[in-house]
């Protein structure tokens, strides 16, 4: 269990960037998307250069793991269902201004509506598990 505190740490510092960037909040994820601001165009867009130059940075010098394992990056092939599954995945995030990172940040902040969004989510991740093999993939 004691090794287990790094993890609740990092998780914790992930929270405290989410609340103070303002990621949680409704009323910026509202502005996204009807195009009202930039602030979370921003963010994101911030995250993906962030993570394009690391996984650049991991293949150019060949970087390994902690443990000195190889980091091997697989090539993704285009699939449609990334596409609807994109959708519904925005869908939600519009209607309940969270996605799956903030919903605990929400929850630690004092919003306990956010534990309905949790609940969905898991309830989500369950009908897709159970559903799993009858989808198209």
């Amino acid at each position: 269990m004691l090794k287990n505190i790094k993890f609740l740490v990092a998780g914790s510092l992930f929270g405290i960037v989410l609340v103070k960037s303002q990621v949680i909040s409704w009323f910026r994820i509202q502005e996204m998307f009807h195009l009202q601001a930039f602030h979370m165009y921003g963010v994101i867009g911030s995250a993906i250069i962030t993570a394009m130059l690391s996984i650049l940075i991991i293949k150019r010098f060949e970087l390994k793991s902690i443990n000195k394992e190889a980091i091997l990056i697989p090539d993704k092939k285009f699939h449609w269902g990334n596409v609807y599954g994109g959708l519904i995945f925005g869908l939600g995030w519009a209607i309940t201004g969270a996605c799956p990172g903030p919903i605990f940040a929400q929850i630690g902040s004092g919003f306990p509506v956010a534990i309905i969004t949790l609940l969905s989510a898991i309830a989500g991740t369950w009908a897709y598990g159970l559903l799993r093999d009858e989808l198209p993939h």
